[in-house]
């Protein structure tokens, strides 16, 4: 099968072709960039009581009778060229395992995926080949995990990671990767001095940043950053929010940032949604979630930072 048209750039510095890249990229603001329907993913073998979706929000994402859990139930939701969607929910709501199946580090049990980018978003990108899944992978997405264990490689240098991600999208002149891979460690305020150095003798502050630079590596439309202050203390979660807004208001980047701390969600994103036990039970632009939450969780969600 062809791999998907999407047009390339030369690799070189961030600023100016990363805002080139980011303008041809998104072709409409009114045109979702990522548009997803129908997301479930299964844990288990499921059963005839499970598989008819209860109307009751407050249904267990565990079938009470085989077991198996859902992890995420029926989602629908869309992101636009440059917007920062929020997804907000308790540990176990499903909002990791979601992010996770869009990066295709989990299959679904079902669902509808499109890229306005892909195929001029005429594909179901769930239902495309092993191929596919990887150049849509590799050029049109990058991931920045909770644990930087799971996005790094910890042994191998910065620069090393960040050309792993440039090999894959088949850039292989060594000069020109070097350069890209100093140009974006510098841009996340590693020093240069230090990008042939693994990330394992980093602090944990330092290793998201490196993960940040390695998921930017191919101008991706689309960012995916899953709890990625957790467990960092308070000043270097400042200093990585800092980062991100700094990155989309720069390169214009769509991003999806998962979180389960409301602090977070208020200061990036544009609209939030909220899981809880693998559904969405509220969504709407940001202000209005914490200002004037409607759904009884929600309001729960708020009033714990009050």
């Amino acid at each position: 099968m062809a791999i998907a048209s999407h047009k390339e750039e030369p690799v070189s510095g961030l600023k100016g072709t990363e805002q080139a890249f980011a303008a041809s990229a998104h072709p409409s603001q009114e045109t979702p960039l990522l548009q997803v329907s129908g997301l479930s993913k299964r844990f288990g073998a499921g059963c005839d009581h499970c598989e008819q979706p209860s109307a009751d929000e407050d249904a267990s994402a565990r079938c009470p009778v085989c077991g198996s859990i859902w992890a995420c139930r029926s989602l629908d939701f869309h992101v636009f060229p440059g917007e920062i969607l929020g997804v907000v929910g308790e540990s176990g709501s499903g909002k990791s395992t979601m992010v996770k199946c869009l990066y295709f580090d989990e299959e679904v049990t079902d669902g509808d995926m499109r890229l306005s980018v892909f195929k001029d978003g005429s594909s179901n990108l769930f239902h495309e080949s092993s191929q596919q899944k990887r150049y849509a992978r590799n050029h049109l997405m990058g991931m920045v995990y909770q644990n930087p264990y799971l996005g790094l490689r910890m042994n191998f240098s910065s620069s090393g990671n960040i050309a792993e991600k440039l090999f894959a999208a088949g850039h292989f002149h060594v000069g020109t990767i070097r350069d890209r891979a100093a140009n974006l460690l510098d841009r996340v305020e590693i020093p240069v001095n230090r990008m042939d150095e693994p990330p394992k003798q980093f602090s944990g502050g330092m290793q998201q940043r490196v993960q940040i630079s390695k998921a930017l590596a191919n101008r991706p439309p689309l960012l995916l950053l899953d709890e990625v202050t957790t467990g960092l203390d308070l000043s270097v979660q400042a200093k990585v929010i800092d980062l991100i807004r700094d990155i989309q208001r720069e390169l214009q980047v769509a991003m999806m940032v998962v979180s389960h701390d409301l602090g977070v969600i208020r200061m990036l994103a544009d609209r939030t949604m909220v899981m809880r036990s693998g559904r969405i039970v509220e969504e709407g632009l940001t202000d209005q979630i914490l200002e004037d939450p409607r759904h009884p969780y929600t309001q729960l969600l708020v009033h714990s930072l009050l």
